[in-house]
């Protein structure tokens, strides 16, 4: 279990329920101040009073719900040095094209718009202080194969891509990282494979993300990283390697 003692002030998205739940409770139990994120009020209000949080109430996917969460958390408890952009929903199955636009659509907003505007909403505050981390959500749905509906893949590559090209965009400014948290039993997938699929422990997301918090797993900015899959440690040992070989990176090989 990681020993990293935090300082400094967390938001997280998509933290009223599940791995985004788990992540805002590892970042308090380590000593960060959390403020938490969700649309629904009841559930975001007991995770914030469980670990001693914020509580905020809105949409990921609208603008001024994200720029008031963003001006709460930085008068309530100081500026933002760690966004866990967590926020996302697996979407609607069924043939694509049966799927209603709308709801089809609704998925990107969520899980790639969402990111968009809270990052953009905290990196100035980030880069005038002159400190800050950002850490996405992503999934191996983003390169793995597979018959599911074409929404939710989707919305993962772009926003495992985005957090990519946004970590180059800030590199030697703010590091930017992406992860996948593996198969955890969520609301979001549990009663879809039932009890037989491979399950991830769910302890291990929230344990990464600590480590990312931490700084010492800066020179992975960029890189997919895999919850379970990956040993961070020995990633970190062998940062300069991965660098020059330009491992854990989603790439078309030829």
């Amino acid at each position: 279990m990681p020993s990293d003692r935090l300082e400094g002030v967390a938001l997280v998205t998509g933290g009223g329920r599940g791995i985004g739940a788990s992540i805002a409770r590892e970042l308090a139990e380590a000593g960060m101040r959390v403020a938490v994120t969700a649309r629904t009020a009841e559930q975001v209000e007991s995770v914030a009073a469980e670990i001693g949080g914020l509580a905020l109430v809105g949409d990921v996917t609208q603008p001024d719900d994200v720029e008031r969460w963003v001006a709460e958390t930085e008068e309530r408890l100081g500026p933002v040095d760690l966004l866990a952009a967590n926020a996302g929903i697996g979407g609607p199955s069924g043939p694509t094209w049966e799927i209603p636009v709308a709801d089809w659509w609704h998925v990107l907003e969520i899980n790639v718009l969402g990111v968009h505007l809270c990052c953009r909403q905290v990196i100035p505050g980030m880069l005038e202080h002159g400190r800050g981390r950002i850490v996405i959500t992503g999934s191996g749905a983003a390169y793995l194969p597979g018959s599911r509906a074409t929404a939710y893949p989707t919305s993962k590559a772009a926003v495992c891509r985005y957090g990519e090209t946004l970590a180059g965009e800030l590199a030697g400014r703010l590091p930017v990282f992406f992860f996948s948290p593996g198969l955890v039993r969520t609301e979001l997938i549990g009663s879809a494979l039932g009890d037989d699929a491979p399950w991830t422990p769910p302890e291990l997301a929230p344990r990464l993300v600590r480590v990312l918090a931490s700084g010492r797993a800066d020179a992975l900015a960029g890189r997919y990283l895999h919850a379970e899959h990956d040993d961070v440690e020995d990633l970190i040992a062998r940062s300069d390697e991965i660098a020059a070989n330009d491992l854990n990176a989603i790439r078309l090989r030829r």
